[in-house]
């Protein structure tokens, strides 16, 4: 599916919110992609569909999710929001017609992350972190310097960061994320 269009599908089922914040990371994604010398294209669909399933209710997530065999991991199940990034990937594939493997997995990791990410796996995840609708985030200004120089060297700070306001929250640490996390710790040394 051209991107123009789904662009004009997506405006449609996104609240207005979540597609200003779509469109920033497609575009932000694509200017990381461009530093990096990597595929733009890639990353310009990857970013524009990350959150494609991101408003639909965390109850419907795990139906759906079990309706298509998509796997669920226990802390998915205790918090199904982080589903959208398997269902966004599930979605993209059979709604939009995507058949890009890689960009299927940068949708699919965009949330928890995973260790040893390629590189456009890293733009999607460092770009939904930094893109210019976000403001909230501690250290974002140095952070969104850093993406354009040292992919590892931002996903370090962003998963520390993550982790250290969910900490801070009490919120519930997916175990994907922590493993991510002590792997970039590990490589950036």
């Amino acid at each position: 599916m051209k991107r123009k269009k789904i662009e004009k599908k997506l405006r449609k089922i996104l609240d207005r919110e979540r597609y200003r914040h779509t469109v920033g990371v497609m575009y932000t994604a694509a200017a990381l992609a461009m530093a990096h010398q990597t595929d733009m294209e890639q990353a310009m669909y990857a970013g524009l569909l990350h959150d494609c399933a991101k408003c639909i209710p965390n109850e419907t997530k795990l139906q759906l999710c079990e309706e298509y065999n998509i796997p669920i991991r226990e802390s998915e199940r205790r918090c199904p929001f982080l589903l959208h990034a398997k269902l966004g990937a599930y979605f993209a594939e059979h709604e939009y017609k995507v058949t890009d493997s890689m960009v299927l997995h940068a949708i699919q990791v965009h949330t928890t992350g995973e260790p040893d990410m390629n590189t456009l796996d890293k733009i999607i995840y460092i770009a939904d972190y930094i893109e210019p609708n976000r403001d909230a985030a501690p250290n974002l200004t140095e952070i969104r310097k850093l993406a354009y120089e040292d992919l590892d060297g931002a996903m370090l700070w962003i998963l520390h960061d993550t982790l250290d306001y969910l900490k801070e929250k009490g919120g519930e640490q997916d175990p994907m994320t922590v493993q991510t996390y002590e792997y970039y710790k590990e490589r950036n040394r």
